[in-house]
């Protein structure tokens, strides 16, 4: 099966959801799925659920906390991490679908730069499906992907004081 480059997008919700629930069919389909997340630190729901597959592999790249301003030492050095290890698991061949959750905004946080997120699509085996998420997709990576998904705010309750709930948005 031809694997094909997926980015997902835009400043409204479900970006990271679009993308696992593309690991849960996978994962349902047999495939062997790998979700690396940047920024990421924690034991959120969903890594909870995932946890239930013995077919997805999840692997966190963050301190957990939002980048403000420069980034740290520790967050740059996570998110290295992180890139060496996606390029490991692109290369060995051995997942059907990579999923790199909050690789655009790794890149606009300058925790990886923009010629080393197209360096990720570069190494992608022609048979493995790569998953992009995060807000603020480069024009370079949306050019080189087989399908763009912008997800667009038009109302959030987030703006009337509702904090992010358990289960729904953590």
């Amino acid at each position: 099966m031809k694997g094909y480059v997926q980015v997902y997008t835009g400043n409204g919700k479900g970006k990271t959801t679009a993308g696992l629930g593309l690991a849960v069919r996978g994962a349902g389909a047999g495939l062997q799925v790998f979700l690396g997340q940047f920024l990421k630190q924690g034991n959120y729901s969903e890594i909870k659920a995932l946890s239930r597959f013995n077919n997805i592999t999840v692997e966190q790249f963050g301190m957990g906390k939002f980048v403000k301003g420069a980034p740290s030492k520790k967050e740059i050095a996570a998110a290295r991490a992180g890139y060496a290890r996606l390029c490991d698991i692109l290369t060995a061949g051995a997942h059907d679908l990579v999923i790199v959750d909050e690789g655009n905004v790794a890149v606009t946080c300058r925790l990886i730069s923009e010629a080393e997120i197209l360096d990720l699509i570069a190494r992608k085996p022609e048979n493995v499906e790569l998953v992009i998420t995060g807000r603020g997709a480069m024009p370079s990576v949306m050019a080189r992907a087989d399908l763009v998904t912008e997800m667009k705010e038009i109302k959030h309750y987030f703006h009337q004081g509702v904090a992010a709930r358990r289960g729904i948005e953590k």
